[in-house]
């Protein structure tokens, strides 16, 4: 089954759950940003995945053709899980790339020039699962560069890859949901709408820095950045958002200005 048709199946989902029982009740369906968060979903999703896959083609085979001549190639393809079962692969996957985007995750933060570009993903100020996508397209290049070696370390089948980024966007989408679940224990596995709140929270409601995780939450407790209070914060964002651009293509464009501001 394609991707387009799970993402579909997904959002109609979490679009019918966020009506049975919302975190926010008051928050309007309609509200502000939806419609440029919609074409994120197009966009990210779809259109320039496929068009950052395409550039990546021949990236990848110069970079091959470099390692080859370099007798580095055997080194980084090791291809470690190959032949091992479908379940293991996922489990392994799973694992160490989610642990590879927390630690990209926390790079996106720390350092400035990262971080100019993840404010666009920052400017929500209502959540929902639709927020999930709101993200500049240079995170794309930032996580599938990085994450290029130790993919190619493992080398995990194709549909074991599929098969974890399926359930990623499952994970994504509920934590960014509008939605009043709580998962008990399963908060210290899991990212969760009352724990990824948290990490959207503007600093003026509470510490910033917090809840890294992506699908996972078990990276957060294991290295101290957890926060989980009994409430959800006041107010998202961060320091300048009131004149942040609100639509597309002034998130887009606004990292590369801030550039030229400085």
């Amino acid at each position: 089954m394609v991707y387009a048709v799970w993402l579909a199946g997904l959002g109609l989902l979490f679009w019918i759950l966020e009506r049975i029982w919302p975190r926010r009740p008051r928050q309007p369906f309609f509200r502000q940003g939806l419609i440029s968060d919609v074409a994120y979903v197009v966009l990210n999703a779809h259109v320039l995945g496929v068009a950052i896959g395409n550039l990546s083609i021949p990236l990848i085979a110069w970079l091959d053709g470099a390692l080859a001549a370099w007798n580095l190639k055997s080194a980084v393809y090791l291809g470690v899980m190959s032949g091992q079962p479908f379940w293991l692969q996922a489990i392994v996957l799973l694992l160490t790339i989610d642990f590879a985007k927390w630690c990209i995750h926390n790079l996106l933060h720390r350092v400035p020039a990262l971080w100019r570009f993840h404010q666009v993903h920052h400017s929500i100020t209502d959540m929902d699962w639709v927020g999930d996508w709101r993200f500049h397209w240079m995170e794309i290049i930032v996580y599938r560069g990085l994450l290029y070696v130790p993919a190619a370390f493992f080398g995990f089948r194709g549909e074991v890859m599929f098969a974890v980024g399926v359930f990623d966007t499952l994970i994504g989408h509920f934590a960014h949901a509008n939605l009043r679940w709580n998962i008990g224990a399963l908060r210290y596995v899991l990212n969760s709408p009352e724990m990824h709140i948290w990490h959207h929270n503007h600093p003026e409601t509470g510490p910033t820095n917090r809840n890294f995780g992506l699908s996972l939450a078990i990276w957060d407790w294991i290295f101290g950045t957890a926060y989980l209070p009994a409430h959800d914060p006041a107010r998202l964002g961060f320091n300048g958002i009131e004149t942040y651009p609100r639509q597309l293509p002034g998130q887009w464009i606004e990292p590369f200005r801030a550039v030229f501001r400085r």
